[in-house]
């Protein structure tokens, strides 16, 4: 197991910066989950760790020891691709040896390696077949098997679900959970699929534009976003976000939304004076239909069983979607009154930074 720290690390490609000045702290044993959209330096990042991409500014620090001047066979950490890279000519068994022959480990200990990477991922039987004899779970988990056999400090995924299909990928991640569970090793996992990660890691990083927007445990993330990119980033369907003023009825805080509706948060404080500008969120699941502040005209509905996905507009033409549980009748054209619990709602200021978030949020979400 490794500790990895980042210190101001800055990357740049032909002088245009794209990771600013990075301080980061992976603990030692943990799941960390880089997530972020396409372009904004997770596997950049993951990539300089790795030793693959040199470090343009800053230092990489394994263990308390600088390693970013290191070749990366030096640095003691394994590498799982979104492509397999898996040897074509070679057997399972072989690939799985390659790298250890190379370090010209003995046979006994290469044997035990493979044998023992073989039983962790239930393989043993998969051992003799050629690559392309594979399905695609399969080669995943022998790309995984040539990194357990290396005993790492630490594990680095990258994006290595993404060519899966649905139903293998929610597998997958059941397994590298268990997988986790086992050897307690560092595991660092980047994705763009906000769901992998608050399914996956004890701590998510959220990036955006290779800088770091928050660090925290799901819970934490979903609950109380710092900032509006990370409160819309995570959640599906993301956060509503509608646009409005502060204004104070009887010292108590209200929002008046741009249709003119007030929405009453007398349990919150926040030191914007009135007529400010803010942006209320609330997440399409804290949503419920009937009495409630907000009127709204549907639009169009997705039925999932479990869940009906209302996708509504309000009187200003703010788009408002709701998450109802079950089945429900809505039709196109239909008004419908929706309200939500005062702790559910986010309150955010002009610049996009959390305010006055709610005292009662772990009683509300932790049950």
């Amino acid at each position: 197991m490794a500790e990895i720290e980042l210190k101001s690390v800055t990357k740049s490609f032909q002088g245009l910066e794209v990771i600013h000045g990075i301080n980061l702290a992976i603990h030692e044993g943990s799941f960390t989950v880089f997530v972020g959209p396409s372009g904004c330096g997770k596997s950049t990042l993951l990539r300089m760790m790795a030793g693959l991409e040199e470090v343009s500014g800053g230092e990489v620090h394994i263990d308390g020891q600088r390693c970013d001047h290191l070749l990366p066979s030096a640095r003691g950490m394994a590498m799982v691709f979104q492509s397999y890279a898996l040897y074509p000519h070679m057997s399972v068994a072989e690939n799985l040896r390659f790298g250890l022959e190379n370090q010209r480990l003995p046979k006994d200990e290469i044997a035990a390696r493979v044998a023992k990477a073989a039983n962790i991922l239930q393989i043993e039987h998969l051992l003799a077949r050629r690559t392309n004899q594979l399905s695609g779970g399969q080669s995943q988990r022998v790309a995984i098997g040539r990194a357990i056999v290396k005993e790492p400090r630490a594990f680095l995924f990258d994006e290595p679900l993404s060519n899966l299909d649905a139903e293998l990928r929610v597998t997958m991640r059941g397994e590298l959970i268990s997988l986790h569970k086992r050897l307690g090793s560092t595991m660092i996992y980047v994705t763009h699929d906000q769901v992998e990660a608050m399914t996956m890691a004890d701590t998510i990083v959220v990036l955006s534009e290779g800088q770091v927007e928050q660090v925290g445990s799901p819970v934490e993330l979903y609950a109380r976003p710092q900032n509006a990119f990370v409160a819309k980033f995570l959640g599906a369907p993301p956060m509503n976000m509608l646009n409005g003023t502060v204004q104070r009825v009887d010292n108590r805080l209200a929002v008046t939304l741009a249709d003119g509706t007030k929405i009453p948060l007398p349990g919150r404080q926040i030191a914007l004076a009135d007529g400010s500008p803010v942006t209320l969120g609330i997440r399409p699941e804290h949503s419920h239909a009937g009495d409630g502040p907000l009127e709204v005209q549907v639009e169009t509905t997705e039925v999932l069983g479990s869940q009906t996905i209302i996708h509504t507009a309000l009187k200003s033409g703010e788009p408002f979607t709701a998450a109802l549980t079950g089945i429900r009748g809505t039709q196109s054209g239909d008004t419908l009154s929706i309200g939500f619990h005062e702790d559910f709602v986010h309150l955010f200021d002009a610049t996009g930074l959390a305010i006055g978030a709610s005292e009662n949020w772990r009683d509300a979400y932790l049950k």
